[in-house]
């Protein structure tokens, strides 16, 4: 997913706007909040890895975060740590 030619600063920003601009309000606020409180610190890898769940579909990740649903393995460390800083416990 990650293009070598974006800037660090140009991706974060676009990362943080997909982050808040997505098709339910629900995860508008959840990623949002996530991507406000971790994008600056995540390492390329990490976000290759963020960038790649803003691809999924809302639905899903909705019931992946609430624990509806498992997520998909290669998500499921993210999916854990998009629910701990959402519940506000560390």
């Amino acid at each position: 997913m990650s293009d070598s030619t974006e800037p660090r600063e140009n991706r974060l920003k676009r990362m943080k706007m997909r982050s808040m601009r997505r098709g339910i309000k629900e995860m508008d606020i959840i990623l949002e909040r996530y991507a406000d409180e971790t994008l600056e610190s995540m390492t390329e890898a990490e976000l290759d890895l963020y960038d790649a769940l803003l691809h999924e579909n809302d639905q899903d990740l909705y019931q992946w975060v609430t624990g509806q649903q498992p997520a998909p393995d290669r998500f499921k460390r993210l999916i854990s740590a998009i629910s701990v800083a959402i519940s506000g416990e560390r």
